[in-house]
């Protein structure tokens, strides 16, 4: 069985184009987690890159809900998750429930985007957080309606995902349903099946 070093050597991304950052091609989401805490300034770190996401109208509409592993908030988070992901995500130090106000707060008019902009802002934590040495595993497998009544977060608010936070474990430490598909190789669609110039036409990037 691979090493948590060897899976991450493996999981490297191969870039179809050049000058593709590093810290993408390292991101992956993986099940094993550590048995080591998040520290207080890395997590900060990783929320101030949220921060700084683009959103509509600068809104930023996102709100997270952060655990630490053995705390209330926590607790609640994991209670929400379907039990497949329960199974893994318990392992993680912290979880975080992510959530966005759909409603603009100049003119409480509807926000089309709120969800799109706590996708970006998520998307630049498990980002930042590759760039620390952590991981990040998003998941939409939970209970909406559990989350929501546990945190009593108004209707207002769309829930996003829910994101397992923390250093790389073993693969020996996952239950053994889960370390075949953590031992695969990454995959992606062509650029030419996801970048257009009209409908299911390929857009010529040379």
């Amino acid at each position: 069985m691979l090493t948590a070093s060897e899976v991450n050597q493996m999981k490297y991304a191969q870039p179809s184009a050049d000058r593709v950052l590093p810290v993408f091609l390292e991101r992956w989401s993986p099940r094993a987690f550590a048995d080591r805490d998040v520290s207080a300034a890395d997590l900060k770190t990783i929320f101030e890159a949220a921060r700084w996401a683009p959103s509509s109208y600068n809104e930023q509409p996102w709100r997270f809900l952060v655990g630490h592993k053995g705390s209330e908030t926590y607790n609640k988070i994991l209670d929400s998750l379907v039990p497949f992901n329960q199974d893994w995500a318990k392992s993680a130090p912290v979880l975080i429930l992510g959530v966005a106000k759909t409603r603009f707060s100049h003119n409480d008019s509807p926000n089309n985007y709120a969800a799109h902009d706590l996708g970006a802002a998520m998307a630049l934590m498990a980002v930042q957080a590759t760039a620390l040495g952590l991981a990040a595993h998003q998941m939409a497998g939970f209970d909406w309606v559990k989350a929501r009544e546990s945190f009593a977060i108004p209707e207002t608010y769309a829930m996003g995902s829910v994101m397992a936070l923390g250093y790389h474990g073993e693969l020996t430490d996952l239950p053994e349903k889960f370390q075949a598909q953590e031992q695969s190789p990454r995959s992606r669609k062509a650029l030419s099946e996801i970048v257009l110039e009209d409908w299911e036409r390929p857009a010529d990037l040379g």
